[in-house]
């Protein structure tokens, strides 16, 4: 289907939720852009922006009516594909049920080239292997996907040094792209189901100016990374570095609070909790989002494997950034940069990495 331009978006979330779908956008709550179902346009966080730096985000007012003029917010696509906490089976006396995984519709709107990167990611940890994850598969197969590519990258974002962004260029189902002067989107269909909701919505065909207009913002954003990293032999760099004095030097800030890790959009580490009622005579398993960075995570004899912060940030590290692509054939790490303004302490991936030897 040919490229079109919309005038607006509240077509496009009326349709979605007329087909099923809960739409999944962001919203200006809480001093923060978070994730949030909405049922209208008028929801969107219009004329706001954000400033990130290390340990640092800040809520603003922007001077225009940009619906999307903000960087990645601490919400990902991962909740909607890995819930951070789901039943694994209960057991009453001697019945035991396995719960059905809810997998609701869901339209996820303003989705960002990084975190499509990390979907991506995601599929081959969960789906690749012997042993695909079948509630995963559902979870993936029910998202509706509406990229919005990034027009003001944060002073954390390193897509370009990854190779994600900031334009999508696959995964999702509509790409968009915001324009001003007058507001309006540039949209194109990823998919059969992407277009079909496309040729439900008042469009008029895109003009050269248009195509120009959109390119223009993906250009200056690619221009604006807040960081870069040089990626150049980064794999043998980093498992090289295993004895450098780099690690206690970041350990002696680093408070293993796991920030890092719950706001990362790949990380996928799980634990596994059981409850009983010795009343009712029942018991429950539940899965639970879990960190290489908390000191129980890895057990033998009763002892941690990794004992100290330095160790710990190690092995997250090198995985992310190494022993990944010998797992899936590819980097753990998008360049979102959400580790480093959700780090209280404001450690910087991206300078660890150009300290280590």
């Amino acid at each position: 289907m040919e490229t079109v331009v919309i005038r607006s978006l509240e077509p496009l979330i009326a349709e979605l939720r007329a087909r099923g779908f809960t739409v999944v956008a962001p919203k200006a709550r809480d001093r923060v852009i978070r994730m949030d179902e909405i049922a209208s346009e008028s929801e969107l966080p219009r004329g706001h922006g954000d400033e990130q730096a290390p340990g640092r985000y800040r809520l603003r007012e922007r001077d225009d009516e940009m619906l999307f003029g903000f960087a990645a917010s601490p919400d990902s696509a991962k909740r909607y594909t890995q819930p951070p906490s789901r039943t694994l089976f209960r057991m009453r006396g001697e019945n035991i049920e396995e719960p059905e995984a809810e997998v609701p519709r869901v339209a996820l709107l303003g989705i960002r080239a990084c975190d499509l990167a990390a979907l991506a990611v995601q599929d081959r940890v969960f789906l690749g292997g012997r042993h695909p994850d079948p509630d995963y598969r559902k979870r993936r197969e029910a998202l509706f996907l509406v990229a919005v590519n990034c027009a003001v990258p944060g002073g954390t974002c390193f897509c370009v040094s990854m190779g994600t962004g900031p334009k999508a260029t696959a995964g999702y189902d509509l790409a968009l792209t915001e324009l001003a002067g007058p507001h309006r989107f540039v949209a194109d269909a990823g998919s059969a189901r992407g277009a079909e909701i496309l040729r439900a919505l008042p469009r008029v065909p895109a003009a050269e100016a248009d195509l120009d207009a959109a390119e223009r913002v993906s250009r200056t954003a690619a221009e604006h990374m807040g960081r870069q990293v040089d990626t150049e032999g980064i794999k043998e760099r980093v498992a090289g570095a295993h004895d450098s004095p780099r690690w206690q030097q970041v350990a002696s800030r680093c408070l293993t609070c796991a920030n890092c890790t719950m706001v990362c959009p790949t990380c996928f580490c799980t634990t596994v909790e059981d409850s009983t009622d010795l009343t009712e005579g029942a018991a429950e398993r539940i899965e639970r989002w879990d960190s290489c960075f908390t000191l129980g995570f890895s057990e033998v004899g009763g002892s941690p494997v990794r004992g100290s912060g330095a160790g710990r940030y190690r092995q997250w590290l090198t995985h992310k950034f190494s022993t990944w692509f010998d797992q899936f054939g590819t980097s753990g790490c998008v360049g979102c940069g959400r580790c480093i303004t959700w780090c209280p302490v404001g450690i910087d991936v991206t300078e660890e990495l150009a300290n280590l030897p």
